[in-house]
C-alpha cells in the first residue's frame, strides 16, 4: 500500500512538472476566491497576488496557512508552493489569515480592509471560544458586532427579532444564564442603541479596541516541556512570551517581554530564552515535534520584528500609508459631516414638514370643528325658534285653557251653588221625609196608645165589673152567667200602683207625641 500511495504521488509530481498552472482556492474570513497559479509560483507570488486582489498593503500581518494532519503551517515565502507541504489535492486549499497581531488595533491598523479582516477574524475567535471572554464584554462586542453590520441603530427598521438569526454570543455565556434568546437579543439591542453616531468601520475598530485587553487575543499556544519534563504551555504574542499552566491559559506564571530578550535559539528540539539581565536564569524548554518547533520559531521571529519596526520610525511607505488614511479618513470625515448635515437638514425639514402636516390637520380639524359648532348653532337656533313657537302656541293654550278652565270654574262654581241648594233641597226634603216618617210613626203610636188606652179602659170597666160582682154578700149563683170565668183562664192581681204607672206611661206618650208635632211643625217651612 505504501508503494502504491508513493507511486500515486510521484504520478501527481510527474504531472504538476509537466503542468503549467495549478488551481488554488483562498479562504479568507468574508469569502473563498479561487484561480489558477503557475507552477513556479513561489509563497510569495501567490501572497502578493491575494494581497492585490483584497487591495490590502498591510501584508506584514497577514499569512497563508495550511493544515498539514494534526497541526497547521504557513505558506514560506522564499519556497515555490509545490515544493511545500501544502495539500497535493486541487485545488489547494490555503487560508489567508492574520499571522500576527498589532499591540494597539486603533494606531497601528491603517487601512480599512486591514482593521476589517482582523474584526471578523477576532470576531470568529471569540464566538469559537479560542479566545476567553467574559459575559459583559461578549454583550458589548456583541452589540458593535452588529453596528458593524446593520449600521446606525434605527427602532423603526431594527425591530424586536432582527437578531434571530444571528450568532453573537459565545455558547459558554448563552448557557451561564437561564435567559431567552429574546432576552439577550433585548440586552444587545440596548448596548446597540446607545452607539449612535458611529460609522460601520468605527463600531468595528471600538470592536477591536475592546478585544485587544483580553487575555487571549492574539496569544498563541504550544504544548511544550521545561527541562524537568514538567507539561506546561508557551504563549507567544505581540508583546513577549509567556509560560503557563496547561489548564490555565489565562494568567501566566512568567512572562517574558520582547524588550527583556536578548536571544532566542534552537536546537535539536530545544529552546533556550537568554533574558538581557546578567542574574536571570535562562529558560530553556523543548517540544517533541519538529514542525511545531519550526512554527514557533515562525513566530517568535516575526511577533519581535514587529515588536522593533514599532518602535522605530515609521518607512516612507509605512508613513505614506498613514498619510493617505489621514486624508482618506479627513475626507471621508467630511462627507460624514456632509451627509449627517444632510441628514440632519433632512429630518428638519421632515419634521417641519411634519408639524405642518400635522398643523394642517390640526387647522383642518378645526375648521371641520368650526363648520360642526356653525351647523350645530343654526340647527340649534332652528330648534330655539321652533321651541320658541311651540311655547308661544302652548302658552296661547294654556290661556285659552285658562280662560276654559275659568269658564269651568265659574260653572262648577255655579254647579257647586245649584248643588248645593239641591243638596240643602234635598237634605230639607230627607228631614221632611224624616219627619213625616216620625209623625207617621208618632200617629201609630198614638194610635197604638189610643188603643192601649181603650183596651186598658175596656179591661178596667171589665175588672171593675167583675169586682163588684164578686163582693162580699152576693152569692156566687147570683153573679151574671156571661160574666162568669174560670181561676185557670185569668187570674189577674190588679192593684192600685198598677194603675197608677199605666196612667203614668199613657199621660208620657201624650207629652212625646205633642213635642214631636210641635217640633215637625216647626221645621216646616211656611
Amino acid at each position: 500500500m505504501a508503494s502504491a500511495l508513493a507511486a500515486k504521488m510521484g504520478f501527481n509530481s510527474l504531472l504538476r512538472k509537466q503542468a503549467k498552472n495549478f488551481n488554488v482556492r483562498i479562504c479568507t474570513m468574508e469569502s473563498d476566491m479561487e484561480f489558477s497559479c503557475e507552477v513556479k509560483w513561489k509563497g510569495k507570488d501567490l501572497f502578493d497576488f491575494v494581497c492585490r486582489t483584497l487591495g490590502l498593503r498591510e501584508t506584514w500581518f497577514f499569512g497563508l496557512r495550511y493544515n498539514i494532519k494534526d497541526t497547521v503551517a504557513w505558506l514560506k515565502m522564499e519556497k515555490r508552493v509545490l515544493d511545500q507541504e501544502v495539500p497535493k489535492v486541487e485545488p489547494i486549499t490555503l487560508h489567508f489569515l492574520a499571522k500576527f497581531y498589532p499591540e494597539n488595533a486603533e494606531e497601528e491598523l491603517v487601512q480599512d480592509i486591514t482593521q476589517h479582516l482582523f474584526f471578523l477574524q477576532v470576531k470568529k475567535n471569540i464566538l469559537e471560544e479560542e479566545i476567553h471572554c467574559p459575559p459583559e464584554a461578549s454583550v458589548l462586542l456583541a452589540s458593535y458586532a452588529v453596528h458593524a453590520k446593520y449600521g446606525e441603530y434605527d427602532p423603526n427598521v431594527h425591530k424586536p427579532g432582527f437578531l434571530a438569526e444571528e450568532e453573537l454570543l459565545p455558547k459558554r455565556v448563552i448557557n451561564l444564564y437561564q435567559m431567552t434568546a429574546e432576552m439577550w437579543e433585548e440586552r444587545i439591542t440596548a448596548c446597540y442603541a446607545e452607539h449612535r453616531g458611529r460609522t460601520r468601520e468605527d463600531a468595528e475598530v471600538e470592536y477591536l479596541k475592546i478585544a485587544q485587553d483580553l487575555d487571549m487575543y492574539g496569544v498563541n499556544y504550544f504544548l511544550i516541556r521545561n527541562k524537568k519534563g514538567t507539561d506546561l504551555l508557551l504563549g507567544v504574542d505581540a508583546l513577549g512570551l509567556h509560560i503557563y499552566e496547561p489548564d490555565n491559559r489565562l494568567t501566566p506564571k512568567c512572562s517574558f517581554p520582547w524588550n527583556e530578550i536578548r536571544n532566542i535559539s534552537y536546537s535539536d528540539k530545544e529552546f533556550t530564552i537568554k533574558p538581557l539581565g546578567k542574574k536571570t536564569n535562562v529558560f530553556k524548554f523543548n517540544s517533541s515535534r519538529l514542525r511545531v518547533n519550526k512554527l514557533i520559531l515562525q513566530l517568535c521571529i516575526g511577533n519581535h520584528d514587529l515588536f522593533i519596526r514599532r518602535r522605530r520610525v515609521d518607512s516612507l511607505e509605512v508613513q505614506q500609508m498613514k498619510s493617505q488614511a489621514r486624508e482618506e479618513r479627513a475626507r471621508k470625515q467630511v462627507e460624514r459631516q456632509r451627509l449627517q448635515r444632510e441628514k440632519q437638514l433632512r429630518e428638519e425639514a421632515e419634521r417641519a414638514r411634519d408639524e405642518l402636516k400635522r398643523r394642517l390637520i390640526q387647522l383642518q380639524d378645526e375648521a371641520h370643528m368650526a363648520n360642526d359648532a356653525l351647523l350645530r348653532s343654526e340647527q340649534t337656533a332652528d330648534l330655539l325658534a321652533e321651541k320658541a313657537q311651540i311655547a308661544e302656541e302652548e302658552a296661547k293654550l294654556l290661556a285659552q285653557k285658562a280662560a276654559e278652565a275659568e269658564t269651568e270654574m265659574q260653572r262648577i262654581k255655579v254647579t257647586a251653588i245649584r248643588g248645593q241648594e239641591e243638596r240643602r233641597l234635598m237634605e230639607q226634603k230627607m228631614l221632611e221625609a224624616e219627619m213625616a216618617r216620625e209623625a207617621e210613626q208618632l200617629r201609630q203610636d198614638l194610635q197604638e196608645a189610643k188603643e192601649s188606652e181603650r183596651r186598658a179602659k175596656h179591661k178596667l170597666l171589665e175588672i171593675t165589673s167583675r169586682a163588684v160582682y164578686a163582693s162580699p154578700g152576693l152569692p156566687s149563683d147570683s153573679m151574671p152567667p156571661d160574666l162568669s170565668f174560670s181561676r185557670e183562664n185569668l187570674s189577674f192581681d190588679f192593684k192600685d200602683t198598677d194603675m197608677k204607672r199605666l196612667s203614668m206611661e199613657i199621660e208620657k206618650e201624650k207629652v212625646e207625641y205633642m213635642e214631636k208635632s210641635k217640633h215637625l211643625q216647626e221645621s216646616t217651612p211656611s
